[in-house]
């Protein structure tokens, strides 16, 4: 259904030809007022009796992550139980969306979340990175097998990472392609499918054109989510990057009544920088996209600010100081 949506919005077959035609002719980014806009949203308060409903809502977006060549089992059991009971001493924590781990300790992860998992009723999702995550250098095939051992192993979402020289090159047609492809791959035996989110890597992009290009190229080759980063490349997430995201998605949405979700990873670590997400989010895409099925956060040391600020709540012991932009 997606790729007919996305044939409408383009206009024809979805080639090279068409493709590059339809990318090209986007607006260019006025790099000035977009991070103008993005200032203004940052300054944008959130009032005093919202202060706990909002750290409560980053908790429940926030996807928490380990990805390093050290993983253990043990170790994604540890984050397992952490996404369950992000706070031992306060119950009412709400649960993290996912945690987000290497192909291959998938099966640890569910295993350690059990009944919370997702796919055994629970809330709490398991995320893969897959096709040769975070370079993204290797061959269709492997990168094919890679989200097909993930998706089999029970991972309800694969972090795939796009071509970045490819699109760069201006190969418009071979990205495209890669991520439907992927898309396809995350399909079960059952016809159901793993959600798809498509990292951009936008450090590496060079210029907000090119950002937007790549939002609109992940969208219409039928991504769930588009996501701003690995968080191994720097600059990771930032405040205008993540707003010219949102608009290319609430632009889509108006366009074809489809919502796809943006992902900012990587950077994200006090929760003063998460408010002005949220705000932001609220005020481009709309209130609707603040859960867990349209946004996330990328990030595991944000979830230890939060839980601090959450604490001095409760204590009486909070600063208005800890929370720039809220009074």
């Amino acid at each position: 259904m997606t790729l007919d949506l996305s044939r409408a919005v383009v206009g024809g077959e979805l080639g090279e030809r068409s493709l590059r035609g339809f990318l090209l002719g986007l607006p260019g980014v006025d790099a000035v007022g977009l991070e103008q806009r993005a200032a203004a949203l940052a300054t944008r308060s959130v009032k005093s009796a919202s202060k706990r409903h909002a750290l409560d809502t980053i908790v429940s977006l926030i996807d928490l992550t380990t990805l390093e060549g050290a993983d253990t089992p043990g170790r994604v059991r540890s984050l397992a139980a952490k996404a369950v009971l992000p706070d031992p001493s306060d119950p009412t924590c709400p649960r993290v969306a996912a945690v987000c781990v290497y192909g291959d300790m998938v099966p640890y992860a569910i295993e350690a979340l059990g009944g919370h998992h997702a796919g055994s009723g629970g809330s709490v999702r398991v995320a893969a990175v897959a096709t040769a995550f975070p370079s993204g250098r290797a061959s269709l095939n492997v990168k094919l097998a890679d989200t097909t051992d993930a998706v089999a192993a029970g991972a309800d979402e694969i972090d795939m990472v796009i071509d970045r020289g490819a699109l760069l090159s201006g190969r418009y047609g071979e990205v495209f392609d890669e991520i439907v492809a992927v898309k396809e791959a995350c399909v079960r035996p059952d016809g159901t499918s793993a959600h798809l989110k498509v990292i951009l890597e936008t450090g590496e992009l060079a210029t907000y054109d090119n950002v937007r290009r790549a939002s609109w190229l992940a969208i219409l080759a039928g991504a769930d989510f588009i996501k701003t980063s690995t968080g191994k490349v720097s600059p990771a997430a930032t405040l205008p990057v993540t707003l010219l995201m949102l608009e290319a998605v609430r632009d889509w949405h108006r366009l074809t009544g489809q919502a796809v979700g943006v992902k900012p990873a990587g950077g994200i670590r006090s929760s003063k920088d998460a408010v002005r997400y949220l705000v932001t989010v609220a005020e481009t895409a709309g209130e609707r996209w603040l859960d867990p099925q349209l946004f996330r956060f990328g990030a595991s040391s944000l979830l230890n600010d939060v839980l601090l600020q959450r604490q001095r709540l409760a204590t009486g012991h909070y600063s208005g100081a800890d929370y720039v932009s809220i009074d």
